[in-house]
């Protein structure tokens, strides 16, 4: 039995025992119901509270248990499409490759082109923003890249493209009235709005042994291995590989690569710069041919700047 009913029991026998004390001192009839009545509500609530002693206690739900924090989602790494020259991964079969590839097939405004029946006016000349840079080359795989320190760019139209990277192509992309070149230098620009332009500096061997200043410099740091910049200890100008002539064609094309990207603003020197033999087959040894197929001139605009060139 539970101590505290005890002690409440303890306490009303202790009273019925005074009070039949009391009944015995006086003798009275008058006393015996009282006392009776003690004993009967003794009896009630040590009953009650024997009854809330054995009934079982709630029990309380167990919590449920935390659930388990969910673990954080990383996105899948980017496989970018291999892409070549030749064979099921040539340039007719860079569309099929990747879905971002679709304008290397379908797209209206590709390169390169043959730069042909431009229209002769007073372009407006390209105001260079060229001077010694610090720089780093990189064999991609696909061509060698040149990635220059920020500073360098061009400004045409009213709009300034900052210089991003230049690399090479053999034989040129781009011809000219049919004439096809030993190479050519791609100088990719962006301007702030993210619209590219691309400078095409036709490049061909030479007649004499002079070698070009900054193809040599690029030739000179040229790393062991693919897929790694290797910097230069030397600096490029990249003002000493524009012609003399500046004279330009411009007209709207594309990347000549994956994803061959439209909307980019090509303008390519008229006057071609020259290569020493050994110079060209350095570039010639790591890739005889990247070059992609001209593409359909579907009837787009080409300026030219007036005057024959030289």
């Amino acid at each position: 039995m539970n101590k505290r009913i005890c002690v409440a029991a303890a306490c009303l026998l202790a009273l019925a025992a005074h009070a039949q004390d009391a009944k015995n001192t006086k003798s009275t009839p008058s006393t015996a119901e009282p006392v009776e009545a003690l004993r009967q509500r003794l009896a009630e609530r040590l009953a009650t509270r024997e009854e809330a002693a054995s009934a079982p206690r709630a029990r309380t739900a167990p919590r449920p248990a935390p659930k388990p924090a969910p673990k954080p989602v990383r996105p899948e790494p980017v496989h970018h499409a291999h892409w070549g020259y030749a064979g099921d991964v040539g340039p007719e079969h860079w569309a099929e490759l990747a879905p971002e590839n679709k304008l290397c097939a379908v797209g209206t405004r590709q390169s390169p082109i043959d730069i042909r029946e431009g229209l002769a006016v007073d372009l407006e000349p390209i105001a260079f923003d060229y001077h010694a840079s610090a720089f780093s080359v990189l064999d991609n795989g696909h061509t060698v890249q040149v990635n220059v320190e920020p500073g360098n760019g061009l400004t045409v139209m009213g709009r300034r493209y900052e210089l991003v990277q230049f690399h090479f192509h053999r034989p040129s992309e781009e011809r000219v009235n049919g004439r096809q070149f030993d190479m050519v230098a791609h100088l990719v620009h962006k301007d702030a709005e993210g619209r590219l332009a691309v400078l095409a500096v036709l490049l061909e061997r030479g007649r004499d042994d002079r070698p070009q200043p900054v193809v040599q410099a690029v030739w000179a740091a040229l790393p062991l291995e693919k897929g790694e910049a290797l910097p230069a200890q030397s600096r490029i100008d990249l003002s000493q590989l524009l012609p003399a002539d500046r004279g330009y064609y411009t007209y709207m094309g594309s990347l000549t690569t994956p994803p061959c990207t439209e909307g980019v603003l090509w303008m390519v020197m008229r006057q071609p710069v020259a290569l020493t033999a050994q110079q060209l087959d350095v570039f010639a040894r790591l890739y005889p041919m990247n070059a992609r197929p001209l593409q359909a001139g579907s009837g787009r605009l080409i300026k030219e700047s007036a005057g024959s060139p030289p």
